[in-house]
């Protein structure tokens, strides 16, 4: 089962990552379901599968990104569940580290990003993404 056929945060969801007690870093963890096809809103003809799809999103934003301070820190394909329960298992994994909760908002909402994310929104079926603060054990 897909928790979340989302592929963007919500004004909302914004709204609360600024007012939250969130300081320095922020870690985006994305868990992420492909299409078997990519699908493009403008009607586009593609041959694309939803992960090649994606991956086009990826190289660009990962370049955006890095350009404003942020680190993509992991991103691999989640092949085995250990532990718990689901009825689908996510395709990929990502972690993308972001100077701070401002920068994460000001990057995710660029107009550039718009511009290349026709091919996220092409390629994924779903997605969960957790903000994630650092702390340590002894926090």
């Amino acid at each position: 089962m897909i928790v979340s056929n989302a592929v963007y945060p919500t004004q909302e969801q914004f709204q609360a990552l600024l007012e939250s007690d969130f300081s320095g870093p922020v870690s985006m963890l994305n868990l992420l379901k492909y299409k078997t096809k990519a699908v493009y809103d403008d009607g586009r003809d593609s041959d694309l599968t939803g992960e090649q799809a994606y991956n086009l999103y990826g190289e660009q934003m990962r370049e955006f990104v890095m350009a404003r301070g942020g680190k993509f820190t992991f991103y691999g394909s989640a092949r085995h569940l250990m532990i718990g329960a689901v009825d689908v298992l996510w395709d990929s994994v990502a972690i993308v580290k972001y100077p701070s909760k401002e920068e994460f908002i000001a990057i995710a909402t660029a107009p550039e990003v718009a511009g290349f994310g026709v091919h996220r929104a092409a390629g994924l079926e779903g997605q969960i993404l957790i903000a994630t603060s650092e702390s340590s054990f002894s926090d």
